[in-house]
Protein backbone atom coordinates (compact mmCIF):
# COMPACT_ATOMS: atom_id res chain seq x y z
CA UNK A 1 0.00 0.00 0.00
CA UNK A 2 3.12 2.32 1.08
CA UNK A 3 4.79 1.88 -2.80
CA UNK A 4 0.82 2.50 -4.56
CA UNK A 5 0.62 5.46 -2.47
CA UNK A 6 4.19 6.71 -3.50
CA UNK A 7 3.58 5.83 -7.15
CA UNK A 8 0.23 7.67 -7.03
CA UNK A 9 1.51 10.60 -6.01
CA UNK A 10 4.22 10.82 -8.34
CA UNK A 11 1.97 10.24 -11.33
CA UNK A 12 0.11 13.21 -10.10
CA UNK A 13 2.91 15.43 -9.82
CA UNK A 14 5.38 16.06 -7.56
CA UNK A 15 6.66 19.40 -5.57
CA UNK A 16 9.88 20.98 -6.53
CA UNK A 17 11.38 19.83 -2.77
CA UNK A 18 10.64 16.23 -3.23
CA UNK A 19 12.14 16.40 -6.81
CA UNK A 20 15.58 18.11 -5.41
CA UNK A 21 15.14 15.55 -2.39
CA UNK A 22 15.12 12.69 -5.49
CA UNK A 23 18.05 14.25 -7.12
CA UNK A 24 21.48 11.96 -6.71
CA UNK A 25 23.70 14.91 -5.68
CA UNK A 26 26.45 11.93 -5.21
CA UNK A 27 26.17 11.54 -9.00
CA UNK A 28 26.52 15.65 -9.35
CA UNK A 29 29.74 15.66 -7.32
CA UNK A 30 31.63 13.18 -8.94
CA UNK A 31 31.11 14.99 -12.48
CA UNK A 32 31.97 18.45 -10.47
CA UNK A 33 35.32 16.62 -9.74
CA UNK A 34 35.58 15.08 -12.93
CA UNK A 35 35.36 18.76 -14.82
CA UNK A 36 37.38 20.60 -12.32
CA UNK A 37 40.22 18.04 -13.37
CA UNK A 38 39.39 19.38 -16.72
CA UNK A 39 40.01 22.86 -15.45
CA UNK A 40 43.21 22.04 -13.94
CA UNK A 41 44.88 20.29 -17.16
CA UNK A 42 43.21 23.66 -19.05
CA UNK A 43 44.93 25.75 -16.93
CA UNK A 44 48.15 23.73 -17.63
CA UNK A 45 48.10 23.98 -21.29
CA UNK A 46 47.59 27.32 -21.57
CA UNK A 47 51.42 27.50 -19.06
CA UNK A 48 49.49 28.71 -16.24
CA UNK A 49 46.86 30.84 -17.56
CA UNK A 50 42.24 30.89 -17.16
CA UNK A 51 42.82 32.14 -21.06
CA UNK A 52 42.05 30.83 -23.40
CA UNK A 53 40.19 27.61 -22.13
CA UNK A 54 39.80 27.28 -18.29
CA UNK A 55 37.65 30.61 -17.93
CA UNK A 56 35.16 29.75 -21.30
CA UNK A 57 34.94 26.35 -20.12
CA UNK A 58 34.44 27.11 -16.68
CA UNK A 59 31.65 29.13 -17.71
CA UNK A 60 29.90 26.72 -19.89
CA UNK A 61 30.13 24.37 -17.32
CA UNK A 62 28.58 26.23 -14.86
CA UNK A 63 25.96 27.06 -17.23
CA UNK A 64 25.89 23.32 -17.91
CA UNK A 65 25.44 22.25 -14.00
CA UNK A 66 21.90 24.79 -14.07
CA UNK A 67 20.82 23.46 -17.39
CA UNK A 68 21.30 19.89 -15.66
CA UNK A 69 19.40 20.74 -12.96
CA UNK A 70 16.52 22.46 -14.74
CA UNK A 71 16.40 19.02 -17.14
CA UNK A 72 15.98 17.15 -14.31
CA UNK A 73 13.34 18.80 -12.49
CA UNK A 74 11.58 18.08 -15.67
CA UNK A 75 8.87 15.08 -15.59
CA UNK A 76 10.13 11.96 -17.62
CA UNK A 77 6.82 11.95 -19.40
CA UNK A 78 7.67 15.25 -21.44
CA UNK A 79 10.43 13.82 -22.86
CA UNK A 80 8.45 10.79 -23.86
CA UNK A 81 6.09 12.57 -25.74
CA UNK A 82 8.06 14.80 -26.92
CA UNK A 83 11.25 12.48 -28.03
CA UNK A 84 10.27 11.84 -32.02
CA UNK A 85 10.10 15.42 -32.11
CA UNK A 86 13.82 16.31 -30.84
CA UNK A 87 14.22 13.65 -33.19
CA UNK A 88 13.20 15.81 -35.98
CA UNK A 89 14.73 18.65 -35.04
CA UNK A 90 18.17 16.98 -34.73
CA UNK A 91 17.97 15.72 -37.95
CA UNK A 92 16.42 18.64 -39.96
CA UNK A 93 19.37 20.35 -38.30
CA UNK A 94 21.57 17.79 -39.53
CA UNK A 95 20.35 18.59 -42.86
CA UNK A 96 21.05 22.43 -42.48
CA UNK A 97 24.57 21.62 -42.12
CA UNK A 98 24.36 19.98 -45.34
CA UNK A 99 22.56 23.13 -47.29
CA UNK A 100 24.19 26.12 -45.41
CA UNK A 101 26.64 24.52 -42.48
CA UNK A 102 30.27 26.13 -41.66
CA UNK A 103 33.23 24.72 -42.84
CA UNK A 104 36.43 24.57 -40.28
CA UNK A 105 39.23 22.36 -40.26
CA UNK A 106 38.15 20.64 -43.59
CA UNK A 107 35.15 19.35 -42.39
CA UNK A 108 31.25 21.18 -42.29
CA UNK A 109 29.78 20.49 -39.11
CA UNK A 110 28.62 23.45 -37.79
CA UNK A 111 25.53 26.11 -38.52
CA UNK A 112 25.65 29.28 -37.26
CA UNK A 113 22.31 30.67 -35.01
CA UNK A 114 23.73 34.30 -34.76
CA UNK A 115 24.41 33.96 -31.02
CA UNK A 116 26.62 30.68 -30.86
CA UNK A 117 27.38 28.04 -32.89
CA UNK A 118 26.02 24.75 -33.46
CA UNK A 119 27.16 21.42 -34.02
CA UNK A 120 23.93 19.32 -34.92
CA UNK A 121 25.44 16.01 -34.54
CA UNK A 122 26.41 16.24 -30.55
CA UNK A 123 22.66 17.31 -30.12
CA UNK A 124 21.46 13.97 -32.38
CA UNK A 125 23.35 11.94 -30.53
CA UNK A 126 20.45 12.40 -27.53
CA UNK A 127 18.02 12.82 -29.77
CA UNK A 128 18.57 9.54 -30.72
CA UNK A 129 18.89 7.70 -27.77
CA UNK A 130 15.41 9.54 -26.40
CA UNK A 131 13.51 8.25 -29.96
CA UNK A 132 15.14 4.55 -29.51
CA UNK A 133 14.09 5.21 -25.85
CA UNK A 134 10.45 6.30 -27.08
CA UNK A 135 10.52 3.36 -29.65
CA UNK A 136 10.97 0.50 -27.71
CA UNK A 137 8.92 1.73 -24.70
CA UNK A 138 5.95 0.81 -27.09
CA UNK A 139 6.56 -2.42 -27.74
CA UNK A 140 6.33 -5.52 -26.04
CA UNK A 141 8.98 -8.00 -25.92
CA UNK A 142 7.43 -9.94 -28.52
CA UNK A 143 7.06 -7.15 -31.07
CA UNK A 144 10.63 -6.32 -30.21
CA UNK A 145 11.71 -9.74 -31.23
CA UNK A 146 10.02 -9.26 -34.76
CA UNK A 147 12.18 -8.51 -37.69
CA UNK A 148 9.94 -5.98 -38.61
CA UNK A 149 10.27 -3.89 -36.02
CA UNK A 150 13.80 -3.08 -36.52
CA UNK A 151 12.57 -1.55 -39.82
CA UNK A 152 12.20 2.04 -37.85
CA UNK A 153 15.13 2.07 -35.83
CA UNK A 154 16.80 1.26 -38.68
CA UNK A 155 16.45 4.29 -40.56
CA UNK A 156 16.66 6.13 -36.95
CA UNK A 157 20.04 5.30 -36.94
CA UNK A 158 21.15 5.27 -40.62
CA UNK A 159 19.42 8.44 -42.04
CA UNK A 160 21.49 10.37 -38.86
CA UNK A 161 24.69 8.34 -39.48
CA UNK A 162 25.10 8.94 -43.47
CA UNK A 163 24.54 12.71 -43.20
CA UNK A 164 27.07 12.95 -40.16
CA UNK A 165 29.79 10.46 -42.47
CA UNK A 166 29.25 13.20 -45.17
CA UNK A 167 30.56 16.47 -43.39
CA UNK A 168 32.61 14.10 -42.51
CA UNK A 169 32.82 12.89 -39.16
CA UNK A 170 33.68 9.10 -38.71
CA UNK A 171 34.16 9.58 -35.34
CA UNK A 172 30.59 10.76 -34.84
CA UNK A 173 28.74 8.69 -37.02
CA UNK A 174 30.99 5.65 -35.15
CA UNK A 175 29.56 6.92 -31.75
CA UNK A 176 25.97 6.97 -32.92
CA UNK A 177 26.08 3.55 -34.27
CA UNK A 178 27.51 2.05 -31.36
CA UNK A 179 24.82 4.29 -29.02
CA UNK A 180 21.86 2.79 -31.06
CA UNK A 181 22.98 -0.74 -31.16
CA UNK A 182 23.45 -0.75 -27.48
CA UNK A 183 19.74 0.96 -27.48
CA UNK A 184 18.70 -2.44 -29.69
CA UNK A 185 20.55 -4.73 -27.35
CA UNK A 186 18.95 -3.33 -24.41
CA UNK A 187 15.51 -3.83 -25.73
CA UNK A 188 15.95 -7.01 -26.29
CA UNK A 189 16.55 -7.44 -29.81
CA UNK A 190 17.66 -11.05 -31.29
CA UNK A 191 21.53 -11.73 -30.80
CA UNK A 192 21.39 -13.22 -34.40
CA UNK A 193 20.68 -9.66 -35.60
CA UNK A 194 23.62 -8.31 -34.60
CA UNK A 195 25.82 -11.42 -35.22
CA UNK A 196 24.34 -10.47 -39.70
CA UNK A 197 24.98 -6.90 -39.20
CA UNK A 198 28.14 -7.30 -38.34
CA UNK A 199 28.99 -9.52 -41.00
CA UNK A 200 27.16 -7.13 -43.59
CA UNK A 201 29.31 -4.39 -42.14
CA UNK A 202 32.60 -6.30 -42.90
CA UNK A 203 31.78 -7.47 -46.30
CA UNK A 204 30.79 -3.62 -46.77
CA UNK A 205 34.29 -2.45 -46.29
CA UNK A 206 35.73 -2.64 -49.60
CA UNK A 207 32.59 -0.13 -50.78
CA UNK A 208 32.98 2.12 -47.72
CA UNK A 209 36.83 2.38 -49.15
CA UNK A 210 36.11 3.64 -51.66
CA UNK A 211 34.01 6.62 -50.09
CA UNK A 212 36.68 7.12 -47.35
CA UNK A 213 38.09 10.66 -48.14
CA UNK A 214 42.08 10.91 -48.84
CA UNK A 215 42.72 12.05 -45.09
CA UNK A 216 40.15 9.08 -43.46
CA UNK A 217 42.46 6.63 -45.22
CA UNK A 218 45.96 7.80 -44.09
CA UNK A 219 44.42 7.73 -40.64
CA UNK A 220 44.05 3.88 -41.12
CA UNK A 221 47.28 3.53 -42.92
CA UNK A 222 49.13 5.90 -40.05
CA UNK A 223 47.33 3.23 -37.15
CA UNK A 224 48.14 -0.06 -38.66
CA UNK A 225 52.04 1.71 -38.62
CA UNK A 226 52.46 4.59 -37.41
CA UNK A 227 56.32 4.44 -38.13
CA UNK A 228 55.34 5.09 -41.88
CA UNK A 229 55.83 8.57 -41.96
CA UNK A 230 56.80 10.04 -38.66
CA UNK A 231 57.18 13.49 -39.19
CA UNK A 232 53.32 13.66 -41.38
CA UNK A 233 49.86 11.31 -40.54
CA UNK A 234 51.79 9.56 -37.68
CA UNK A 235 53.20 12.19 -35.61
CA UNK A 236 50.31 13.16 -33.64
CA UNK A 237 50.19 9.48 -32.18
CA UNK A 238 54.12 9.02 -32.09
CA UNK A 239 54.18 12.18 -30.14
CA UNK A 240 51.30 11.11 -27.86
CA UNK A 241 52.76 7.53 -27.13
CA UNK A 242 56.18 9.58 -26.23
CA UNK A 243 54.67 11.61 -23.54
CA UNK A 244 52.36 8.81 -22.16
CA UNK A 245 55.35 6.81 -21.68
CA UNK A 246 57.87 9.65 -20.51
CA UNK A 247 55.22 10.84 -17.49
CA UNK A 248 56.20 7.30 -15.98
CA UNK A 249 54.18 5.98 -12.56
CA UNK A 250 53.95 9.43 -10.84
CA UNK A 251 54.69 12.10 -13.84
CA UNK A 252 56.38 15.45 -14.74
CA UNK A 253 54.34 17.41 -12.06
CA UNK A 254 51.88 19.68 -12.47
CA UNK A 255 52.90 21.98 -15.72
CA UNK A 256 55.77 20.62 -15.97
CA UNK A 257 55.04 18.16 -19.24
CA UNK A 258 58.27 18.52 -22.02
CA UNK A 259 56.21 16.95 -24.75
CA UNK A 260 53.12 19.30 -23.85
CA UNK A 261 54.13 22.61 -22.94
CA UNK A 262 57.04 22.56 -25.48
CA UNK A 263 54.70 21.96 -28.56
CA UNK A 264 55.30 18.28 -29.18
CA UNK A 265 52.09 17.34 -28.14
CA UNK A 266 49.32 18.67 -30.95
CA UNK A 267 45.51 19.49 -29.52
CA UNK A 268 46.48 19.00 -25.90
CA UNK A 269 43.22 21.23 -24.81
CA UNK A 270 40.64 18.80 -26.77
CA UNK A 271 41.60 15.56 -28.08
CA UNK A 272 45.33 14.60 -26.40
CA UNK A 273 44.25 16.22 -23.35
CA UNK A 274 44.41 12.78 -21.56
CA UNK A 275 47.95 12.41 -22.58
CA UNK A 276 49.01 15.54 -21.22
CA UNK A 277 47.46 14.43 -17.78
CA UNK A 278 49.39 10.68 -17.92
CA UNK A 279 52.75 13.16 -18.92
CA UNK A 280 52.42 15.25 -15.99
CA UNK A 281 50.58 12.76 -13.16
CA UNK A 282 51.50 9.42 -14.46
CA UNK A 283 50.09 6.30 -14.54
CA UNK A 284 48.32 7.22 -10.76
CA UNK A 285 46.83 10.38 -12.11
CA UNK A 286 45.47 8.71 -15.41
CA UNK A 287 44.20 6.00 -13.19
CA UNK A 288 42.79 8.59 -10.76
CA UNK A 289 41.03 9.76 -13.68
CA UNK A 290 39.86 6.50 -14.65
CA UNK A 291 38.57 5.85 -11.36
CA UNK A 292 35.89 9.08 -11.46
CA UNK A 293 34.75 8.15 -14.92
CA UNK A 294 34.38 4.42 -13.65
CA UNK A 295 32.24 6.04 -10.66
CA UNK A 296 30.19 7.80 -12.90
CA UNK A 297 28.99 4.59 -14.73
CA UNK A 298 28.30 3.04 -11.84
CA UNK A 299 25.85 5.77 -10.90
CA UNK A 300 23.96 5.71 -14.20
CA UNK A 301 24.05 1.83 -14.67
CA UNK A 302 22.58 2.28 -11.29
CA UNK A 303 19.93 4.95 -11.83
CA UNK A 304 19.27 3.58 -15.08
CA UNK A 305 18.42 -0.01 -13.17
CA UNK A 306 16.13 2.03 -10.36
CA UNK A 307 13.60 3.13 -13.51
CA UNK A 308 9.88 2.20 -12.53
CA UNK A 309 9.19 2.66 -16.63
CA UNK A 310 11.05 1.34 -19.76
CA UNK A 311 11.42 4.40 -21.06
CA UNK A 312 13.77 5.89 -17.84
CA UNK A 313 15.66 2.19 -17.99
CA UNK A 314 16.32 2.83 -21.63
CA UNK A 315 17.08 6.48 -21.72
CA UNK A 316 20.01 6.39 -18.48
CA UNK A 317 21.47 3.64 -19.89
CA UNK A 318 21.28 4.82 -23.52
CA UNK A 319 22.91 8.33 -22.12
CA UNK A 320 25.37 6.31 -19.85
CA UNK A 321 26.80 4.07 -22.38
CA UNK A 322 27.01 6.79 -24.75
CA UNK A 323 29.31 8.49 -22.33
CA UNK A 324 31.09 5.11 -21.82
CA UNK A 325 31.87 5.10 -25.51
CA UNK A 326 33.38 8.93 -25.66
CA UNK A 327 35.51 7.55 -22.68
CA UNK A 328 36.54 4.82 -24.45
CA UNK A 329 37.24 5.71 -27.95
CA UNK A 330 39.39 8.83 -26.83
CA UNK A 331 41.61 6.84 -24.49
CA UNK A 332 41.71 4.05 -27.10
CA UNK A 333 42.60 6.53 -29.89
CA UNK A 334 45.41 8.19 -28.15
CA UNK A 335 46.98 4.74 -26.76
CA UNK A 336 46.98 4.01 -30.37
CA UNK A 337 44.66 1.34 -29.80
CA UNK A 338 41.84 2.67 -32.47
CA UNK A 339 42.66 5.18 -35.10
CA UNK A 340 42.53 8.89 -34.51
CA UNK A 341 38.74 10.14 -34.91
CA UNK A 342 38.91 13.37 -33.27
CA UNK A 343 36.17 12.27 -30.22
CA UNK A 344 36.97 14.81 -27.12
CA UNK A 345 37.34 13.50 -23.84
CA UNK A 346 34.35 14.01 -21.43
CA UNK A 347 33.99 16.68 -18.95
CA UNK A 348 38.18 17.34 -19.62
CA UNK A 349 38.54 18.29 -23.08
CA UNK A 350 37.85 21.90 -23.95
CA UNK A 351 35.02 21.98 -26.02
CA UNK A 352 31.38 23.82 -26.22
CA UNK A 353 28.69 22.12 -27.87
CA UNK A 354 29.87 18.82 -26.49
CA UNK A 355 29.78 19.74 -23.25
CA UNK A 356 26.67 21.13 -23.35
CA UNK A 357 25.71 18.23 -25.17
CA UNK A 358 27.13 15.92 -22.20
CA UNK A 359 25.49 18.12 -19.43
CA UNK A 360 22.19 17.60 -20.91
CA UNK A 361 22.24 13.71 -21.34
CA UNK A 362 23.51 13.99 -17.44
CA UNK A 363 20.30 15.94 -16.90
CA UNK A 364 18.35 13.16 -18.32
CA UNK A 365 20.28 10.76 -16.44
CA UNK A 366 19.45 12.75 -12.63
CA UNK A 367 15.54 13.27 -14.44
CA UNK A 368 15.39 9.23 -14.90
CA UNK A 369 16.84 9.30 -10.71
CA UNK A 370 14.05 11.54 -9.94
CA UNK A 371 11.31 10.37 -11.64
CA UNK A 372 11.78 6.61 -11.07
CA UNK A 373 8.70 6.12 -9.57
CA UNK A 374 7.00 7.16 -12.39
CA UNK A 375 5.18 4.46 -14.05
CA UNK A 376 4.11 4.60 -17.88
CA UNK A 377 2.15 1.93 -19.59
CA UNK A 378 4.16 0.41 -22.09
CA UNK A 379 1.61 0.02 -25.03
CA UNK A 380 2.56 2.60 -27.73
CA UNK A 381 4.09 4.50 -25.29
CA UNK A 382 2.00 6.50 -24.07
CA UNK A 383 2.74 9.16 -21.21
CA UNK A 384 -0.82 9.11 -19.66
Amino acid sequence: MAMSGRLGRTQVGMSLGEKLGHVNWGLILFIIATASVGFAMLYSAANGSIYPWTWAQFLRFATGVVLMLIIAMVDIRFWLRYAYVGYAVALALLVLVEIMGISGMGAQRWVDLWVFRLQPSEVMKLALVMALARYFHGLTVEETRRLSALVVPAFLILAPTGLVLRQPDLGTALLLMISGGVILFLAGVRLWVFAVALVGGAAAIPIGWQFLRDYQKERIFTFLDPERDPLGAGYHILQSKIALGSGGLFGKGFMAGTQSHLSFLPEKQTDFIFTMLAEEFGLIGALALLGLYLVILIYGFAISQRSTSHFGRLLGMGVTTTFFVYVFINIAMVTGLVPVVGVPLPLVSYGGTALMTLMIGFGLLIGVSVHRDVAIPRRAGSAT
